[in-house]
């Protein structure tokens, strides 16, 4: 996807309630979330506004990012699934990023952070999976993760293990997640999961909507 790409597009995803609070038109605000979840880091975003006659602090634009509470829509039938987990450092503390996507859209349907990968983990996954989406009768694609793997048969779900095809997917999903935190190694410094989570949610909701 080219930078020009990723920082142009519809902003009518991002639904903005707390605008009433805050001194910034709603269009700005909009865009800075838009400009930071696809690429530019809190510094570069400030730099942006400044551009535009905006001054406003790194803080403000993490918490328009916050407060916005932006997660991946319901409501999908999709065919197959696609699902992964991929290490994620916050302060220096290893956690789990799971992430469902359809691998026909390359929408993510769902994602999570957690601090380990357990079968029952795997299964509060799938099971907030299925309260969002209809995937009774999808089939999912995994690796040979055992967690994945063990919570998919606890739930009776179909699955297949496939390393390739359909399931680059979801690899193609972290390896822009891998790309955005990587360019900003403070990205997740100084905050707590939660925090992270709310980002990474967000993020997710650009990428569908990019």
């Amino acid at each position: 996807m080219a930078e020009t790409d990723r920082l142009t597009g519809s902003t009518e995803w991002i639904d903005l309630e707390f605008v009433e609070r805050e001194r910034t038109p709603r269009e700005t605000i909009e865009k800075g979330i838009r400009h930071h979840l696809a690429g530019l880091s809190l510094s570069n975003t400030v730099v942006w506004l400044e551009d535009l006659g905006v001054e406003r602090s790194r803080t403000a634009i993490h918490n328009w990012v916050q407060k916005a509470d932006l997660q991946p829509a319901g409501g999908e039938s999709p065919d197959r699934v696609a699902v992964d987990q991929k290490a994620i450092r916050i302060n220096n503390e290893q956690y789990w990023l799971y992430a469902a996507v359809d691998p026909e859209t390359n929408r993510i349907l769902h994602s999570r952070l957690f601090p380990t990968y357990t079968i029952p983990i795997g299964r509060e996954l799938l099971a907030e999976l299925a309260e969002k989406h209809d995937v009774d009768d999808a089939l999912f694609l995994v690796d040979d993760d055992d967690d994945l793997k063990g919570a998919l048969r606890r739930e009776n779900l179909r699955f297949r293990v496939e390393i390739h095809g359909f399931r680059n997917a979801v690899e193609r999903v972290f390896r822009e997640i891998q790309r955005r935190t990587s360019s900003f190694l403070n990205c997740f410094s100084h905050v707590d999961p939660p925090t992270a989570e709310t980002w990474l949610q967000a993020h997710a909701v650009w990428w569908n909507y990019a």
